[in-house]
């Protein structure tokens, strides 16, 4: 399904099969002499073909089309070496770049899954059914990097590169001051809410998460074009329901921690989690997956902020108040 949500910009509903976030919006803005593609959904089948019909739908000639991906998971950058042609610039920050490049990638996220407590699972096997293994891009791609406050002129659209770490380390978002607009990527969504994540004993990602939106809070948003579901009227007020809902979680830990020392997955067990399945034994492996990724990140923020403090034992790191 195509849309034009703004004179020369187009929306693409790329479908995510199976998916609870069901679709990315790929964004395709028309220039004079080159136009721009705002991420393109998942290396798949059903992916790709509503991609190429809605391209052709609006008539864009690739060759003269460069693209921007906000982040390096799958479903926002799997399909850009497709569309992607010997004429086009292929955009993205040099810190998400850096990551995609990184070959030890996926065993090391295996391994410190493992040492927070994920049941023992045969590596291969759960690095090929990972959903960012399986469907990202299968070519490698000559990335041209952008920095923050980097500049992209499309037609009549003057867009300011804006880098936003947190859903990853090196998110961007497109801000266009002149219209009020903001291609939000998954900084802000709607109705739900971006996935933080931590796979590392390095970083702080939801306190990077925080700062950012903070940063774009002072920004004058009159609309946002977000990754996935529907715009945004009031990023304002968006931004502080998000602020709030994470530190909800961090105090909803807290609590959890005063029973005793937990590692990660028996943390995330005992979180709240807004899904349809009747206890946290019924998730399917990915959704625990995530679940336990998001769990670490609220755990490190409470950690670097002195209130959890963690400990290895016996190869399992536990955390405790």
């Amino acid at each position: 399904m195509v849309v034009e949500v703004l004179p020369g910009i187009f929306r693409i509903e790329v479908p995510l099969p199976k998916n609870p976030l069901r679709s990315v919006n790929s964004y395709v803005i028309l220039g004079d002499d080159r136009n721009l593609i705002i991420d393109t959904g998942m290396n798949r089948e059903e992916c790709r073909e509503v991609l190429d019909k809605g391209l052709a739908e609006i008539g864009l000639d690739l060759s003269r089309t460069d693209i921007f991906l906000t982040h390096y998971h799958a479903d926002h950058m799997g399909l850009a070496p497709h569309v992607a042609t010997p004429n086009s610039k292929v955009f993205m920050s040099r810190e998400d770049s850096a990551v995609i490049s990184e070959k030890e990638y996926w065993r090391d996220m295996l391994k410190y899954a493992l040492l927070n407590g994920f049941p023992p699972v045969d590596p291969q096997e759960a690095i090929r059914k990972h959903p960012g293994y399986r469907y990202g891009p299968l070519e490698r791609m000559n990335i041209t990097h952008l920095k923050d406050g980097g500049r992209l002129k499309v037609g009549r659209y003057n867009l300011k590169v804006v880098i936003t770490p947190g859903h990853t380390v090196g998110h961007s978002c497109l801000y266009e001051p002149g219209e009020k607009l903001l291609f939000s990527g998954d900084h802000i969504l709607g109705d739900i809410t971006p996935n933080i994540s931590l796979w590392s004993e390095k970083g702080d990602p939801l306190g990077d998460y925080l700062e950012s939106l903070d940063r774009v809070a002072e920004m004058e948003i009159g609309l946002t074009l977000p990754g996935h579901r529907t715009r945004i009227r009031n990023a304002g007020k968006r931004i502080a329901e998000l602020k709030e809902h994470h530190k909800e979680r961090a105090r909803e830990i807290e609590v959890l921690l005063e029973e005793g020392e937990m590692n990660g997955f028996t943390v995330a067990s005992r979180m709240t989690w807004d899904m349809t399945y009747d206890s946290f034994d019924d998730f399917p492996i990915m959704q625990k997956w995530f679940a336990l990724g998001e769990a670490i990140a609220h755990l490190r923020y409470l950690e670097v902020g002195k209130r959890v403090f963690s400990k290895t034992v016996s190869g399992q790191i536990l955390y405790h108040l």
